[in-house]
């Protein structure tokens, strides 16, 4: 039975709730360690901004206090020069707050993003077949663009903030003291308005990434199947399927707004209430204490008061950014979490491998779902062509996904040249394995690019070569651009046989030792099918070969025949063997044949 752990596991297994929150500023901080001259440089712009925001009060309060009052012009007039120069410095601490800080965010997050896609590929086939493109390329784009502003903005607001509240405390002390803690006093009001709040505004905005996740994933299936789409006339309903998800998305994003609302309405009402408390307060205080506070102190009071409020207020403004920061990287947490695919300890590398294959009382099954496999055993010797047969759903591409590890087997045993292939590398295992295809997918990009992905740095004549070993050359090469020609989106601009040949061209020049067709030519016409049967039978040539078929007329000469039912393998022989028996392989022989032309596959090898 497969392993849970190993298979299945999704990003929603591994999604917010099951992030650890021990250890998550530590790993948010780790990411700042390549810019730590950016974040020093940063923070001392941000500090030199806070401590230049005291100056106006201060001046402010000597000269309503003293330059006024003595008519001291001189005075008056280099405070404001002093003010003025102030200004510049903080013009250009601001530039390079803004400037420097958004730079180090924007490294930051491409650091994530290279991280995050180094750990997509590394993940196990499992992992996709239960994930949608969409929702992982919103992991990817609009969760870390909002982890690089709250890598920008987080400290620097932080620290400017808790400096200029602590600053503007002090010095409100050294005007009344009393005062100054009646305003503490209320700061606690703050905190705890803020805290209820968090957590109903942190899974409101949780609940909003969600959904533009499943409008990304809508869009990006919708837009890759427009033709199919147009095909059908299907239009609307798939803009039903779109506004379906756009409304679940706004439904989201308004309950986070209403979190938000009623957030920013409580904080803002609160910080708005300290000037009415510093205006009766200090009122009090100048009708009963005129000795020790006067009005220009209540004027100075009542200026310095902003310096207070104002931190806060940024700090609660800044509260979604914080937000919606935290909960993309808990997501991309959630995704670096989930274990990569690994070898053995022991694994060794698997160099020119003979071919032998060999399944030993293997039995697989999918997470949650009945046994695909049971009990099968079979063996391949090097350089034999096995064919597989029966009905969809029977277990024959289970058995192909297998032997390159896209899933691993915990009951029973597959090797190759006797060697467990669970104690081989999966990348030198996979680069002797040569995969072809039903569904062939084709990168956008040119011939060259394509065919070359099978031998990355092949040289052009060994391009060559595999095209026209899959018989492609002549068609490249009547293209104005020749093998630099675009094909496209997937290779749209190609018919379906001229795709299978790219991807046969691929696997001539990866020149595998292990080839596996998986239903290679089920897509094809009978006549484009013959022809791409020629390449086929060249490729298979001195290669251990895997055939899944559901057209009998390809496997007719195999060297052995499985007829596989309900994962076991219910009969094997030769073509000839098997029709003899009279058993399920005649009954569907004689059902494909009955009005079908015979291509066995020798006779196609010949065809031109």
């Amino acid at each position: 039975m497969q392993s849970v752990t190993e298979v299945g596991k999704t990003a929603k297994d591994y999604d917010v709730k099951d992030v650890k929150k021990k250890g998550l500023l530590k790993r948010f901080a780790s990411y700042y360690r390549p810019y730590k001259r950016t974040f020093v440089l940063d923070m001392l712009c941000s500090f030199i901004l806070a401590v230049s925001g005291l100056l106006y009060p201060i001046l402010s309060r000597y000269t309503l206090n003293t330059f006024i009052p003595q008519g001291m012009l001189k005075e008056l007039l280099l405070a404001c020069a002093v003010l003025l120069g102030v200004y510049f410095l903080r013009a250009f601490m601001k530039y390079c707050i803004n400037y420097y800080g958004h730079v180090m965010g924007v490294n930051m997050q491409a650091d994530m993003r290279s991280e995050l896609f180094r750990h997509l590929e590394g993940l196990p086939y499992s992992f996709y077949d239960d994930n949608e493109t969409g929702q992982l390329m919103t992991r990817m784009t609009n969760d870390l663009f909002d982890v690089s502003e709250l890598a920008h903005h987080g400290p620097e607001n932080i620290f400017i903030t808790s400096f200029m509240t602590i600053g503007a405390f002090a010095y409100l002390c050294t005007i009344n003291w009393k005062l100054s803690l009646i305003i503490f006093a209320f700061l606690p009001l703050l905190f705890v308005i803020a805290w209820f709040s968090r957590k109903q505004m942190t899974k409101a905005f949780q609940k909003s990434r969600e959904e533009i996740g499943n409008i990304n994933a809508t869009l990006e299936n919708s837009i890759a199947g427009i033709r199919v789409t147009k095909a059908y006339a299907n239009g609307e309903r798939e803009q039903e399927r779109f506004e379906k998800n756009n409304k679940n998305y706004v439904k989201a994003r308004s309950k986070a707004y209403k979190a938000m609302g009623t957030f920013f309405a409580n904080m803002g009402f609160v910080s708005e209430l300290y000037n009415v408390i510093v205006l009766v307060a200090g009122g009090l205080f100048c009708i009963y204490d005129a000795e020790n506070f006067n009005y220009a102190d209540l004027v100075a009071f009542m200026i310095s008061i902003n310096l207070f409020i104002s931190p806060i207020q940024t700090l609660i403004a800044f509260f979604e950014q914080l937000q919606d920061g935290i909960t993309g990287f808990k997501r991309f947490v959630a995704i670096i979490d989930v274990p990569i695919e690994k070898d053995a300890e022991d694994a060794v590398d698997v160099e020119n491998p003979k071919g032998d294959l060999k399944f030993e009382h293997v039995s697989f099954a999918y997470v949650d779902e009945r046994n695909v496999l049971k009990d099968v055993s079979f063996e391949i010797p090097s350089g034999k062509t096995y064919a597989f047969v029966g009905a969809s759903g029977g277990g024959k591409t289970t058995i192909c996904h297998l032997i390159p590890k896209f899933y691993n087997v915990e009951v029973g045993t597959i090797s190759l040249d006797g060697t467990p292939i669970n104690k081989l590398t999966n990348a030198s295992l996979r680069k002797s394995i040569g995969i072809v295809q039903q569904d062939v997918f084709l990168f956008t990009g040119t011939f060259k690019e394509n065919i070359s992905y099978g031998k990355l740095g092949a040289t052009d004549d060994e391009i060559v070569e595999a095209a026209k070993r899959a018989n492609i050359h002549d068609y490249i090469m009547s293209l104005p651009e020749g093998y630099d020609t675009q094909i496209g989106e997937r290779g749209i601009k190609l018919s379906g046989g001229q795709k299978q040949r790219l991807s046969i061209a691929r696997v001539f020049l990866k020149n595998p030792s292990v080839l596996i067709l998986d239903e290679a030519t089920s897509a094809l016409d009978n006549t484009t099918e013959a022809l791409i049967q020629r390449s086929l039978f060249d490729l298979c040539k001195g290669r251990t070969t895997l055939i899944v078929a559901h057209r009998l007329s390809t496997i007719r000469s195999a060297d052995r025949i499985f007829v596989i039912d309900n994962g076991e393998i219910k009969e094997e022989g030769t073509h000839e063997e098997l029709v003899t028996k009279n058993g399920a392989y005649k009954a569907l022989y004689d059902s494909q044949f009955s009005a079908v032309e015979d291509f066995d596959l020798s006779k196609t090898a010949s065809i031109d």
